[in-house]
């Protein structure tokens, strides 16, 4: 909660408004209350007169930033001729937000910022000045397959350099909410002292349309994350025009964030504004001016914004004043002004806090670039705009420089005062920044004892239950039993997972200020400021976000955790696939548990809840090991190999997927010597004279196993039963050999037809019959779910023991 810094002067306010409601009704009180809230002076909130002193050298520092701006665009341009692309406007507009970062407040041990993608050019500018990135790399820009810098943050493609992939937009926003949380996480569960690291987040105003970019503000503001900034720069440009053309997108976010329980700081306009905005007709007239009209001002003649703007006001100003003033004068222009709206940020404490900067997109790159809708397509400049831009800038580069095909870059030198400014600032702030640090420390092999139980078999219990029961067994490990990080979206109870509230406790930095209406059972709902469930409320994105922040907790906090998220698998790879995909970029570890899969096994929910496909899905992505275990014992074999490579001395950047079952169902004794098989995917279950073979995976093998029954009690007919952990990892490695695949090593003598069926669509074990060489049937859950018991479902789809045993005897015909 924030502070009164004037209980008495609060008290004379409320009085205020209560006797209006004693007067006129609530209506209208409420009425006064959203017009204060939604009221906006568009002015600074930190003027000019309130400004701190600039710690740094201002001389040296727009030098060095006129090397960025300069080289960013030349990196850009000399790969046009490529037809490579890249963006020059983003990075134009927020370069003094990032060189003032860079110089003042980025500090390389604590902190993590999360880049603007768009604004990657200039990231890669100021790292070449640096001397971290040379000329040859920079003129690779793109060009990925001959080891050069990719497009935008990519961490698996530079895993020394950045930390968090922003693009696709609006994951940023989300994720770095998460990260700052799982910062304080980490702090109050005593794993590590992050009491001096903050998050910082750079996002363009039209990115702040994705609904993803504003889905957690109020989590950050609950929590109280005063360890977090978002830097919105409010160049009023989308990709092909203005962000809100007809309304002002600086009083709409100022609206969203106060709404949230944000601080929001603004710096809109430049030093030289401070004459005009003496005016509160000015102040008025630029309340009412909507974004579109602004980036026609800044895109307009003195003339012009004299009439439209100012007409009837008399202003000290001439006419090459105003153009340049309306036209230019922003405070994410002026380094004093983001200085002080970044220390005015980090001095607020109780929450977080959004800087609303205004800028001009293309700022620097010539007339033709400003403020113009087309400039995010703008991918080179001329030979006479970079003159322009020399001399705008000040930069010494001679006309005969510039008559070539190419631009140069610019560096000073290596023992210049721009080099060596640039070394002492961030060594001040404790090294380079983006830079990530991944030192593997291996953590200790968990002990066999969590595992014998799921191998003895005998329950009858539901995959979901015995992977549960598993991690239950594993959190209680001396050694890595803390750095387990449960995730669950809503519904633990469904996953079985109510046995870990009483001992794991759900994480809240409140702790619970309530007495649980359920506190007389045993196993009654427990928050605490050192627990360690993540409940996320219903959220799938908020948990992606989170596991995120977890499974890279070994890089970014050199902590190594293991998290694993559970969810209902209709809503993992269906609706937070781009997410899962920023995962891997971020070279995440961990566990992610797609439960009540397949598309019979979740009764009565239908269509948006029968889940026949994410399997598919989850195949698409390089670093996810997708696995549809039939049995505990192949949970337990899974877990293990994924703990082992994961964390062990591999410390491999993938994740594993596993589907599991809320069907309970027979555990069986793990048989002898099947571990090589269940984690290449492919083993034999059940042997029965081999007439043909039934290929099964998850739940579906015990519909095999019906089938193999029926089969030889009614037709004397003996088939084998294979259970299939992973059709994805059989057909990767089949792919990827150049010798004999496993699948046919392990199905080498298996003569007759193949029927493959599972509680998937039919393309999932269609995967590998390219690598059978013999008859092939698949039956699966193709369309869409429905409601119904388990067996009318099956005999819908085609899947139940009978319509397997009829595909077999069509097979051996």
């Amino acid at each position: 909660m924030e502070r009164d810094l004037d209980p008495q002067e609060t008290a004379e306010w409320l009085e205020s408004l209560e006797a209006v409601r004693r007067a006129a009704g609530h209506e209208r009180a409420e009425f006064l209350l959203r017009r204060l809230v939604t009221s906006s002076r568009p002015v600074n909130t930190v003027p000019t007169a309130e400004e701190p002193a600039y710690p740094g050298d201002l001389e040296l520092e727009e030098r060095i930033a006129a090397y960025d701006r300069w080289n960013a665009a030349a990196m850009v341009t000399r790969g046009s001729r490529l037809g490579l692309g890249g963006h020059m406007a983003t990075y134009a507009s927020a370069a003094w937000l990032y060189e003032v970062g860079f110089n003042h407040f980025f500090h390389a041990t604590d902190d993590q910022v999360y880049f603007q993608g768009h604004a990657s050019p200039g990231v890669y500018a100021r790292a070449f000045l640096e001397g971290r990135l040379s000329e040859a790399q920079l003129d690779l820009f793109r060009r990925e397959t001959e080891g050069g810098l990719p497009s935008y943050p990519h961490p698996r493609a530079m895993p020394d350099f950045w930390q968090f992939p922003t693009v696709s937009m609006g994951l940023g926003p989300l994720n770095s909410v998460y990260q700052a949380r799982f910062n304080r996480y980490l702090h109050n569960r005593g794993i590590k002292d992050t009491s001096r690291s903050h998050v910082w987040a750079f996002l363009g105003d039209g990115e702040m349309d994705e609904p993803e970019a504003t889905a957690a503000l109020t989590l950050a503001a609950r929590e109280g994350l005063d360890n977090l900034t978002f830097v919105i720069n409010c160049n009023l440009q989308r990709l092909d025009g203005p962000v809100r053309g007809n309304t002002s997108v600086v009083q709409e976010l100022e609206s969203v964030f106060k709404g949230a329980g944000w601080h929001v700081v603004k710096a809109l306009w430049g030093q030289e504004w401070d004459g005009l905005l003496g005016s509160d007709e000015v102040v008025a007239r630029l309340a009412g001016t909507p974004d579109g009209q602004f980036q026609t001002y800044a895109a307009s003649t003195g003339a012009y914004i004299r009439e439209h703007l100012l007409h009837g006001l008399d202003v000290p100003y001439s006419d090459d004043d105003l153009r340049r003033i309306v036209g230019g004068s922003r405070a994410g222009h002026e380094p004093r002004k983001v200085y002080a709206a970044y220390r005015r940020a980090l001095d607020h404490r109780g929450g977080p806090t959004v800087i609303l900067v205004q800028t001009v997109k293309g700022w620097t790159l010539g007339a033709g670039v400003e403020a113009r809708n087309a400039n995010h397509q703008m991918k080179k400049l001329t030979q006479d705009e970079f003159r322009t831009m020399r001399d705008r800038l000040g930069l010494p580069v001679s006309d005969e420089a510039l008559n070539g095909e190419l631009p140069p870059y610019l560096h000073p030198g290596p023992d210049s005062p721009e080099a060596r400014y640039l070394a002492e600032r961030r060594a001040a702030l404790g090294g380079p920044m983006p830079h990530r640090t991944a030192v593997h420390r291996p953590l200790p092999p968990p002990a066999d004892k969590p595992f014998q139980s799921l191998a003895k078999g005998g329950a009858r219990i539901a995959t979901t239950m015995a992977f549960v029961r598993l991690v239950k067994d594993l959190m209680k490990e001396p050694e890595t039993g803390r750095r387990w990080v449960p995730i669950v979206p809503d519904e633990a109870r469904t996953f079985g997972m109510e046995s870990l509230f009483p001992t794991a406790k759900i994480y809240s930095p409140l702790g619970q200020r309530y007495d649980a209406v359920d506190r007389e059972l045993l196993l009654s709902y427990k928050e605490a400021v050192d627990g360690q469930i993540l409940i996320e409320g219903i959220t799938e994105a908020g948990s992606m976000a989170s596991f995120t922040a977890a499974a890279s907790s070994y890089a970014t906090h050199g902590e190594a955790m293991i998290p694993f998220y559970i969810f209902y698998s209709m809503f993992g790879w269906q609706r937070t696939g781009d997410q899962m995909w920023a995962l891997a970029d971020q070279l995440g570890r961990g566990f992610l548990i797609g439960a009540t899969a397949g598309r019979t096994t979740m009764t009565g929910e239908g269509l948006q809840h029968a889940d026949g496909h994410s399997q598919l899905l989850a195949s698409t992505n390089p670093a996810c090991l997708a696995y549809d275990p039939a049995f505990g014992y192949e949970v337990g074999v899974i877990v293990r190999e994924g703990l082992r490579r994961m964390y062990g001395e591999a410390g491999d950047n993938v994740f594993y997927y596993l589907t599991l079952y809320n069907e309970p169902l027979p555990q069986p004794a793990m048989p002898e010597g099947v571990e090589e098989g269940i984690l290449k995917g492919l083993y034999r279950y059940s042997a029965n004279g081999g007439a043909a073979h039934l290929l099964a995976s998850g739940t579906a093998i015990h519909w095999a196993l019906a089938a193999q029954q029926l089969l030889q009690e009614e037709y004397g007919l003996g088939v084998d039963v294979w259970s299939v952990t992973s059709w994805s990892e059989l057909r990767r490695e089949a792919m990827a050999t150049s010798g004999v695949p496993y699948l046919q090593q392990a199905m080498a003598g298996a003569e007759g037809p193949v029927i493959a069926v599972s509680d998937w669509m039919r393309a999932v074990p269609d995967q590998i019959q390219p690598w059978i060489g013999r008859h092939w049937t698949s039956l699966g859950t193709d369309g869409f779910g429905l409601s119904d018991t388990r067996e009318a479902a099956r005999r819908h789809f085609g899947v139940d023991p009978r319509s397997i045993a009829d595909a077999v005897l069509k097979a051996v015909e």
